[in-house]
């Protein structure tokens, strides 16, 4: 990805990674590892692109000196990971509801933005 940080693109990767894994490791803990369906596990891949689309995000956001705009594009940045996450493990609920799962996704990504928004000052 021409543009972004090597050590960066790393680091993004390695989330994805750890974020996939810990959604197996909760789900197959809940559901039982074998009852998890193929579509679950393949999802999970996901993740990776998840976290590279929004790469340019967050050095953007780092460098932001309005709060508001900062916790918008820390917020952006962590809607597709977080969306990937939160639906495929909702997605195996009997009792999913599409709606509320969007409106989770929305609020904690909306949460992520103000907190790293107010931790991650520009110098």
């Amino acid at each position: 990805m021409p543009g972004v940080n090597p050590l960066l693109l790393r680091s993004l990767v390695v989330t994805g990674l750890l974020i996939a894994a810990l959604n197996v490791v909760f789900a197959g803990v809940e559901y039982g590892f074998g009852r998890l369906p193929l579509w679950f596990w393949l999802t999970q891949l996901l993740l990776i692109p998840a976290m590279l689309v929004p790469a340019r995000m967050f050095p953007e956001a780092a460098a932001t000196r309005a709060y508001p705009r900062r916790a918008g594009l820390y917020a952006l940045g962590w809607l597709a990971p977080y969306a990937v996450y939160k639906f495929t493990g909702d997605a195996l609920r009997p009792d999913f509801n599409a709606n509320a799962s969007l409106l989770a996704v929305v609020v904690t990504c909306l949460l992520f933005g103000l907190i790293f928004a107010a931790l991650r000052r520009p110098q």
